[in-house]
């Protein structure tokens, strides 16, 4: 059951229609609560357990940690110790062939990746390392409602634990903002199904062994695709799930703020998945000295938690790469970022200083996005050589580009439209923006695909 099934709008209407009864308010975290491990099961029955395990154990750790400190550590090292098993067992075990004597222990091997558990694995180490610093204990059902509730689930936003369990309480249906709920859903599947789709069918011939068959200029076209299928994808993700909590009264952290527009890569890092970008510097970069501790231990610390990151999303040298290559990007420019934001202002050259600025972090970005792509990485570094080394084929594939500018085209108005329309003009226009919007993400969708983030 993804966000783009009929199936899903079905169930959301029936939980909403639930969750607002008069008789049942007082039962309203308990609703989600049940909902959201029907929207889990739905995926991965198999897995409910270890859902279970994971938030309860947290739960048991959490009691603890409020008598002794000393349990907040084995409270995120329980955590830590599900996202490695699961998550990194491929990169030194063999599931296929593995076999064991203990029945249990080749169940578990052969168990798949949980879908989702990077996600709800940093909700839990959240909610211990604020609810053991605000020494606030936690009821159960609250501690479920936080980790599973399910519009957040499988791919965020990341929403930290002191921002999401202040708003627990109850709920009245005349206080849901229905049009910004229904702006931001609009927006999510718009950037989905119309754009992330479509472009999907056209970035496949970046998979091996596809693109051995790809012109070195037509690799450039699938790079630059896949920049803002990857954009669109996500964000349509964030969105939906931002408009589907404020129908049940939760205020998610807002994901994306058009990235693409950066002029350093320290600004795209507070535009992309900006709820992850926050986690890993409060759990992470802070803890490890920040830039607290002199010029060089910054840099080690950026390309930790840059690596780090990389990692997070999967067991691949690929994700390492990434991660560090982004980590490479934010050392290098951090001795001139201040001379650099010096060349901001309003004459020419100031314009043309930042829009070259924004060009070459936008051209390093998407080229780093070739090791996301492709997890294997000789296939990247392959797909690389091929856009500077033009080979001879003889039966090149064929990319549509007027076909893929009409659908990368969304990305690119929305990073360069104003940033702020006048209120007139937002009021008479926004209307048929919208509703243009959905008539083509429902006229126009492309095939289904399943979200980006879901195998994270």
């Amino acid at each position: 059951m993804t966000f783009t099934s009929w199936q899903f709008v079905a169930f959301v209407i029936a939980v909403f229609s639930l969750y607002y009864l008069p008789p049942l308010r007082r039962f309203q975290v308990h609703i989600l609560v049940v909902a959201s491990l029907i929207f889990y099961g739905a995926g991965q029955p198999q897995l409910l357990p270890l859902l279970g395990l994971a938030v309860f154990g947290t739960y048991c750790f959490l009691a603890l940690a409020l008598r002794d400190r000393r349990w907040l550590s084995m409270g995120i090292i329980f955590n830590l110790g599900l996202l490695a098993f699961f998550k990194y067992k491929f990169l030194f075990v063999d599931v296929s062939r593995s076999s064991s004597d203990v029945g249990v222990i080749d169940f578990l091997l052969k168990l798949p990746l949980p879908i989702g558990i990077s996600f709800f694995v940093f909700h839990n180490i959240s909610l211990l390392i604020d609810s053991t610093k605000s020494k606030t204990a936690v009821a159960l059902p609250n501690v479920f409602l936080y980790i599973i509730f399910f519009p957040q689930l499988v791919s965020g936003p990341i929403t930290r634990a002191e921002n999401f369990l202040p708003q627990i309480e109850p709920k009245l249906v005349a206080a849901v903002p229905f049009v910004e709920a229904a702006k931001w859903i609009i927006l999510g599947y718009f950037f989905k199904l119309f754009v992330a789709n479509n472009l999907n069918q056209m970035t496949t011939h970046m998979d091996f062994p596809l693109y051995e068959a790809v012109k070195s200029a037509d690799r450039w076209l699938l790079l630059l695709l896949y920049s803002y299928q990857i954009y669109a994808d996500f964000l349509g993700y964030s969105s939906i799930a931002v408009g589907l909590a404020l129908l049940f009264g939760y205020r998610l952290p807002i994901n994306f703020n058009l990235p693409y527009i950066s002029a350093s890569f320290a600004e795209f890092w507070t535009r992309w998945h900006i709820s992850l970008s926050v986690w890993l510097r409060t759990y992470l970069y802070i803890p490890l000295g920040g830039n607290r501790l002199g010029q060089r231990r910054t840099y080690f610390n950026l390309m930790v938690v840059m690596g780090l990151g990389g990692l997070w999303h999967g067991a691949a040298l690929s994700y390492l790469a990434w991660g560090l290559l982004h980590g490479l990007f934010l050392v290098v420019e951090r001795p001139f970022l201040a001379r650099l934001d010096r060349l901001s202002g309003n004459t020419l050259w100031n314009y043309v200083a930042t829009t070259l600025r924004i060009t070459i972090v936008f051209a390093c970005v998407s080229l780093a996005w070739v090791f996301f792509k492709l997890p294997n990485f000789e296939h990247a570094l392959s797909f690389l050589g091929g856009m500077f080394n033009e080979n001879h084929i003889t039966q090149p594939a064929r990319i549509y580009r007027s076909l893929a500018l009409i659908y990368a085209l969304p990305v690119i108005l929305q990073h360069l439209a104003p940033r702020q329309w006048p209120a007139k003009w937002q009021q008479r226009f926004e209307p048929y923006l919208y509703g243009a919007m959905a008539a083509l993400m429902l006229v126009e969708a492309g095939p289904e695909t399943a979200f980006i983030y879901f195998q994270f």
